[in-house]
């Protein structure tokens, strides 16, 4: 080979070994920039949810120190799991129910991972393949929550116009300082006569509170209601034409009315003067009217046997004998007379009058000598039977039959059925 093919292939072999020392270099920076040299623990953190701002790189820090850095932030079901990896010479001093808190540098910066000592703990320091779980305390979880929804709003306020606008208040309230405090005082005095009222404002919205709720659980009840007024007043569209007619013939009627009302207010009055002893005669008797409807009903299948229903001679057959008249009608002395007097009472079948309305299960038990409905043996009632029945044989008016003539006549007719002819 010549000494100029020499020279091309030491430039050739210079070349390879540039571009091979090159490359090592690269992957050397790599592997140190992801310190795959480094010495670590790996350890596991738990978390419902990262954000944008945690990122592989990030500090691991305990009490201020930085302990390690995140490896990498993986997605699971339940949230997320980042790898740390944790400095071997100050994993020792970290328990193993240390918990976590992502937190950011700065308002806009970059989260980190926090992590929280307990006081006291007694525990094994973390190992290698440990989990450490997020710090779900009531603190931590408000500061997250707050820093989450502080973060949008800084990015949607542009600052030139936040300056503008506190160079504004700023102006507005230069040389105002007493009245500012004036007014601070006057409203700390509405306040101090208003808190004593606070239960009772508590009260109010509290029952607004079920008030609403009561409104919100009838409100499909009152919207059926409005759709159905809606049907109801289309149809009183339709029929506005008959219902103009109604109207108009309750009108004419209402004035018929009115008119005679007008014309006989004074009998109308009247009426109601004359029914006032009437219906307290009612409300008087008004107890015996339930044991008379009973006895009436009880006395209509007797009265339907007496006039042969169901049979084939219905109706009622009697005989009738002319006899001897009573004397002539004397207006004034035979006027007809009611002189009945006594309390409610009722007339049972049984033959026995009660006195009154008997209590309800009450039994009555028939007295010798009482057959039928016409009372004790020698009674008002037997003397005007008896003597119903032996006037026409007598042939003498029933008023001339002497009283005594029921004690002749009455123990042959009592327990006997008597056939009028």
């Amino acid at each position: 080979m010549s000494r100029r093919g020499l020279r091309k292939a030491g430039v050739r072999t210079a070349g390879v070994l540039f571009v091979v020392v090159m490359s090592a270099l690269v992957l050397l920076s790599i592997k140190i920039y992801q310190k795959d040299f480094v010495t670590s623990v790996p350890v596991t953190l738990q978390a419902d949810r990262v954000g944008n701002q945690l990122r592989a790189g990030g500090q691991v820090k305990a009490r201020g120190v930085v302990v390690g850095e995140i490896r990498g932030v993986r997605a699971t079901p339940r949230g997320a799991e980042i790898d740390l990896a944790m400095e071997p010479g100050k994993v020792s001093q970290l328990p193993k129910n240390v918990s976590a808190l992502l937190v950011p540098k700065t308002l806009f910066g970059e989260r980190y991972v926090q992590l929280s000592i307990p006081d006291g703990s007694t525990a094994q320091p973390l190992t290698s393949g440990d989990v450490i779980t997020q710090d779900r305390s009531a603190n931590a979880i408000e500061l997250e929550r707050v820093f989450d929804n502080l973060l949008p709003l800084l990015k949607a306020v542009q600052p030139q116009k936040l300056a503008t606008t506190l160079t504004t208040v700023a102006s507005a309230l230069e040389g105002r300082g007493d009245q500012i405090g004036d007014t601070f005082a006057t409203a700390a005095g509405y306040l101090e006569k208003f808190n004593p009222n606070l239960p009772a404002l508590n009260d109010n919205i509290r029952d607004l509170a079920t008030v609403s709720k009561l409104y919100g659980d009838i409100a499909p009840d009152l919207l059926d209601s409005l759709s159905a007024s809606a049907v109801t007043l289309d149809t009183v569209k339709e029929k506005r034409a008959e219902l103009a007619t109604v109207y108009q013939q309750v009108t004419s009627s209402s004035q018929q009315v009115t008119t005679f009302l007008a014309n006989n207010r004074a009998n109308i009055i009247a009426l109601a003067a004359d029914s006032r002893a009437p219906l307290e005669i009612a409300a008087k008797y008004s107890p015996s009217f339930a044991c008379t409807i009973d006895a009436l009903a009880k006395l209509k299948p007797q009265m339907d046997k007496v006039l042969g229903k169901g049979t084939d001679e219905p109706g009622l057959h009697a005989e009738i004998t002319v006899t001897q008249p009573r004397a002539k009608y004397v207006p004034g002395k035979d006027d007809p007379v009611y002189n009945a007097s006594g309390e409610p009472r009722c007339y049972p079948s049984n033959g026995l009058m009660s006195q009154g309305i008997a209590a309800t299960g009450e039994t009555t038990v028939a007295l010798p000598g009482v057959q039928g409905d016409l009372g004790l043996a020698n009674s008002p009632q037997e003397r005007e039977l008896i003597s119903a029945l032996v006037a026409p044989s007598a042939g003498i008016p029933a008023a001339q039959v002497p009283a005594w003539g029921s004690v002749l006549v009455g123990p042959l007719y009592r327990g006997t059925e008597v056939t009028l002819r």
